[in-house]
């Protein structure tokens, strides 16, 4: 398997980012209409330039690690498959039109959440970014970020945040507290707003599913707990949107029937987005965590079973 992206090329790339100029933005002022649909990508170098940096660290993290211990050991080669996913993903859901779209389209912009939270999150926290992080540093910058992640603070912070009821509770905060109208229309008016809400969804999904994917087998079980609580409520804020007889964010009032649909059925249809295809996300992490329990708990039970059935047989002759 070859190097994804070597050092050199991705400072020549990310280069050309900052020179290029953005093709399309999505708050400029005018909401895009269909026929702009594929002219308006985003290449705002806010957005840009750390996907690139994101990917170019990874890359040559996981680069260095595979000469060192052998291609496939420290990051397995599926881990780096889905954490290139992952980044297509946020490429996906920030630099194509989808981005644009959430400015004239709430169900554009309930799609882009729910890549976000149920798809890049995932996917990039079973990459194992950690590990090719450091790798990617120098041996005395590594040095340095290992002592400064070992310090109380740090270990205290890191502690408190992954814990999964804080996690749970942090990211249902991020989803309901921006979908209150005033702050929703806030991030359509002001860029540092929309910034916030998405730096928000996709942090606090890392987090939330941090705690879910890495779980000690004692609290795999707190794992399924949050998954499936975290469906219903988020099926229930997606359920309360779609069968709304009231428009809840009335910026898209004038913006959606250029592209076929009415106010309401733009926002049932977002509703909607978050309510089935966000739910299936959440019920088949569980279904593959539970799966994967069992095998583990099959696997632990097999010396006892084995152990009690030679005592078994020698007490019976």
């Amino acid at each position: 398997m070859q190097p994804l992206l070597s050092a050199r090329r991705a400072g020549q790339l990310l280069g050309a980012l900052a020179l290029a100029p953005s093709v399309a933005l999505a708050h400029e002022g005018q909401p895009i209409a269909p026929h702009d649909l594929w002219r308006s990508w985003t290449f705002d170098l806010p957005i840009t330039v750390p996907l690139v940096v994101t990917l170019a660290i990874y890359v040559l993290g996981v680069r260095t690690l595979w000469r060192r211990a052998g291609r496939g050991r420290g990051v397995r080669r599926w881990e780096a498959a889905a954490f290139v996913g992952g980044w297509l993903t946020l490429v996906l859901a920030l630099v194509s039109p989808l981005h644009a779209m959430g400015e004239s389209l709430f169900s554009a912009h309930m799609a882009q959440h729910e890549l976000l939270m149920t798809v890049a999150a995932p996917l990039l926290v079973l990459g194992r970014p950690v590990v090719p992080t450091l790798f990617a540093l120098s041996p005395a910058a590594r040095r340095r970020v290992t002592g400064w992640t070992a310090g109380a603070v740090f270990r205290s912070l890191w502690s408190t945040i992954t814990r999964p009821g804080v996690a749970w509770v942090l990211h249902a905060i991020a989803i309901w507290g921006w979908h209150i109208p005033a702050a929703y229309d806030a991030t359509l008016r002001s860029e540092l707003a929309h910034a916030l809400q998405h730096i928000s969804f996709l942090g606090t999904a890392l987090l939330f599913w941090w705690t879910v994917l890495r779980p000690t087998w004692a609290t795999r079980g707190v794992g399924l707990v949050s998954l499936f609580t975290t469906m219903l409520h988020t099926g229930a804020l997606g359920a309360i949107l779609a069968v709304s007889p009231h428009l809840w964010y009335p910026a898209y009032a004038d913006t959606t029937r250029a592209w076929g649909l009415a106010p309401l059925d733009d926002q049932q249809l977002g509703g909607l987005i978050m309510w089935i295809p966000g739910g299936i996300a959440y019920l088949a992490a569980a279904l593959v965590m539970l799966a994967g329990s069992l095998r583990e708990s099959e696997r632990r039970a097999r010396p006892w079973t084995e152990h009690t059935g030679m005592e078994v047989g020698w007490r019976a002759s």
